[in-house]
């Protein structure tokens, strides 16, 4: 897997790094559907030391589920050409 960043990118369009971490981005919507701690999601999901700093992996956790959510939600759309322009 690619290196993970603190926070994933903001953009209204799917980017390398999305694309990049699409399976890990099923895992942790599948994690959260399932009811697991946020704890047990970013250490083994994120590789996150939930230990050594439990503010930076929450965060972490917290940023990468909510593009993770957007990504199933609207994100997918643009990877397959579906999604409309709307302006």
């Amino acid at each position: 897997m690619s290196s993970l960043a603190t926070h994933p990118p903001v953009s209204e369009e799917p980017t390398a790094y999305d694309i990049a971490h699409l399976k890990l981005y099923m895992r942790l919507v599948d994690a959260a559907a399932a009811g697991a701690p946020w704890q047990d999601a970013a250490r083994i999901v994120l590789g996150a030391d939930v230990n050594a700093d439990p503010g930076a992996a929450e965060a972490q956790h917290r940023a990468h589920l909510a593009r993770a959510r957007w990504m199933v939600e609207t994100g997918y759309l643009r990877l397959s050409g579906a999604a409309r322009d709307d302006s």
